[in-house]
């Protein structure tokens, strides 16, 4: 299985070059999509790595393809700036997620 990045961020996209993972850049909601549609039709990508802003574009659509689509998985990580996220972001997305409060 092969990941895939999309990133808004050119730095971002270069580290991960580096660790020879394909990816895109992008910077709007259409692209974004697109792009996710394309990366959940090919077969051999299993893992899909998205930066925090590029989830932020489309946080409800992405929402639902986490909890709908089995494969391939999405993670969320920072770019090279740090996390704009709250120290209780994984708590909050298992609230969400699963109804369950920890």
């Amino acid at each position: 299985m092969k990941s895939f990045l999309i990133s808004d961020n050119r730095d971002t996209w270069v580290g991960m070059r580096l660790a020879g993972i394909n990816g895109i850049i992008i910077h709007e909601k259409d692209e974004l999509l697109e792009a996710l549609n394309a990366a959940r039709k090919d077969e051999e990508i299993g893992l899909i790595i998205m930066t925090e802003k590029i989830v932020d574009l489309a946080k409800d659509e992405i929402m639902e393809f986490k909890l709908k689509v089995a494969r391939p998985l999405i993670i969320e990580i920072p770019d090279r700036h740090g996390t704009m996220r709250s120290e209780n972001a994984i708590t909050n997305y298992i609230r969400e997620s699963v109804g369950i409060r920890i």
